[in-house]
């Protein structure tokens, strides 16, 4: 979740910004810390790089999460976790569950006493359905390589 705070700091963003005015907030940020509007001095222009590279990965991490990413990917989403879960780590409150097929997701803020109810459960899928899925912000963190078939 930190994470997310912080991004949304960056950009100037709150929890119920939608994804119209992030694009805003983003491109207005770019207009300002593009590395173009530096020609001549190269000190700025090399912390102008930093900080849009900053912006973008932000923007690219929001947008991601956002409500609106989220319905257009619904049925898509709803078919990936009835998958199997292949497998899944869990770092600072972000839990990567890998499923079947190899597509990865995130799920932000989970806290450690709902990690490890899920995996002490016989039904990790069954579980995450119930508690992990629609109830933390989340994103794709991989997509699955489709196999090229000759």
């Amino acid at each position: 979740m930190s994470r997310i705070y912080a991004y949304r700091q960056l950009l100037g963003a709150t929890a119920t910004t939608n994804l119209q005015d992030l694009s805003k907030l983003y491109k207005g940020l770019m207009k300002t810390y593009h590395p173009d509007r530096f020609p001549d001095d190269t000190a700025m222009r090399e912390e102008a790089e930093v900080k849009s590279k900053e912006i973008i990965e932000a923007y690219h991490f929001l947008s991601s999460i956002a409500p609106e990413t989220r319905a257009q990917d619904a049925e898509e989403y709803a078919r990936l976790t009835a998958l199997p879960i292949l497998n899944f780590r869990f770092e600072q409150r972000t839990l990567r569950i890998i499923f079947a097929d190899g597509t990865e997701y995130e799920y932000f803020g989970v806290p450690h006493n709902t990690y490890m109810k899920f995996v002490n459960t016989d039904g990790n899928p069954r579980f995450a359905r119930r508690h992990i899925y629609d109830a933390f912000p989340c994103r794709r963190a991989k997509k699955a390589m489709v196999e090229a078939t000759v």
